[in-house]
């Protein structure tokens, strides 16, 4: 799985974001740190949606395979 990152120069820091998942964003004192935070805020919200996603399919018989998606 890869994910754009995009890091923004602040008088502070760093402010990062994943382009592609909305609400993976976060700051950071220099590059490096703000690298680590965006990959545990990209992690957590994964978690978290398949978490919510596995609490709305309890007691359906579902289907999960992978899914290979091409972005040009």
């Amino acid at each position: 799985m890869q994910f754009t990152a995009v890091y923004i120069k602040v008088p502070d820091g760093y402010v990062a974001f994943a382009e592609e998942l909305p609400g993976a964003n976060t700051q950071g004192n220099t590059l490096d740190e703000a690298r680590e935070n965006l990959r545990e805020a990209v992690e957590l919200i994964l978690e978290a949606n398949r978490e919510l996603s596995d609490k709305q399919i309890a007691g359906h018989e579902v289907t999960r395979e992978p899914l290979l998606v091409s972005l040009s």
